[in-house]
């Protein structure tokens, strides 16, 4: 039986709500039918005071092993590396992150702000807040970039805002079966079984991005247009399978007629949401997309979407919805 302790730091929650509302496996299955030991988690922990501080210190310091350490949040480092903006259990959160992740075998990072720092991260980021192993894509983080658990492995990044709650559960379980070694990463350490694949991948409109039809209106769902050309839709240039693994079993952000913001990446949120950046495509001189889909280039992608607009066939530019 796997032990698992959840922590977290600087972070809104987001990310034990999800997965709460796991399905495939969800919370239950994952401790009685996979065997994992929830030791404890800030929504489900049952010990308090001196017994959770307890527990806590005999985790660190070995004296109960610890397979998994789950981090959610960012690690706060503020004010001026003393860490005690993030006060927890009568030391600073990030004195707890130190000991914890030299105690365990395998440390995993949920959510964009525990894996590259997220909106916490962003200039002048006040908190001095910072991602476990990154800090956006600059490798190091607070750990540093040489970090490695007992077990061999760096931190493993389940990036998001938050992350998909089937890919939570689905790495515990693959963890805590004792199947690390067949989890493969990425250059940003995420699982590639889900990043390695765009968010385009499986998108309701990818016929309209083919053919470079553009919606001008929100809320559409499948009907008609492409997001990606006026609205701000990263699907083409984020690793994630949210149109693959859908949300709710039921549908994803472009299904329901919302661009993708890019949360699996580095750079969420992207411009720093300064205004006129946000559900919007930047563009140079109002036509050329400034970034165009990944492994791709501004010259050939201008040359493909005006032979695809000159090919479109009269569908693509009509209403796709039926009763």
């Amino acid at each position: 039986m796997s032990t698992v302790l959840w922590f977290q730091g600087g972070a809104c929650s987001g990310n034990t709500i999800s997965f709460l509302n796991a399905d495939e496996p969800n919370v239950v299955d994952l401790i009685t039918d996979f065997g994992m030991d929830l030791l404890w988690h800030p929504s489900l922990g049952m010990e308090l005071g001196n017994n959770a501080q307890k527990l806590f210190h005999d985790c660190a310091s070995g004296a109960r092993p610890l397979d998994i350490f789950v981090f959610e949040g960012t690690v706060v480092q503020g004010p001026h590396g003393s860490g005690r903006y993030d006060m927890f259990a009568e030391r600073p959160m990030k004195e707890w992150v130190t000991e914890l992740a030299q105690a365990a075998s395998v440390v995993v990072a949920i959510g964009d702000c525990a894996s590259w720092g997220g909106i916490p991260a962003m200039a002048p980021n006040p908190s001095d807040s910072t991602g476990l192993q990154f800090h956006k894509r600059e490798r190091g983080g607070f750990l540093g970039a040489d970090f490695r658990t007992k077990s061999g492995l760096p931190v493993i990044n389940v990036p998001g805002c938050p992350a998909h709650p089937d890919w939570i559960t689905q790495i515990l379980v693959a963890l805590a079966t004792g199947r690390a070694g067949d989890i493969a990463l990425d250059e940003l350490h995420r699982p590639q079984t889900f990043f390695k694949t765009f968010t385009q991948t499986g998108c309701t409109r990818v016929q309209f991005f083919e053919y470079k039809q553009s919606t001008t209106t929100f809320g559409e769902g499948t009907r008609t247009g492409c997001l990606f050309y006026e609205f701000g839709c990263r699907g083409p240039m984020t690793h994630s399978p949210c149109n693959r693994i859908l949300w709710n079993r039921q549908s994803s952000k472009t299904r329901a007629g919302m661009p993708c913001s890019g949360c699996t990446e580095p750079e969420y949120p992207f411009f720093d949401l300064a205004p006129g950046t946000v559900f919007k495509t930047q563009k140079v001189s109002g036509v050329i997309p400034k970034e165009v889909p990944e492994g791709s280039d501004h010259l050939t992608y201008m040359a493909h979407a005006a032979a695809a607009r000159i090919a479109a066939p009269q569908w693509s530019k009509e209403d796709m919805f039926v009763v």
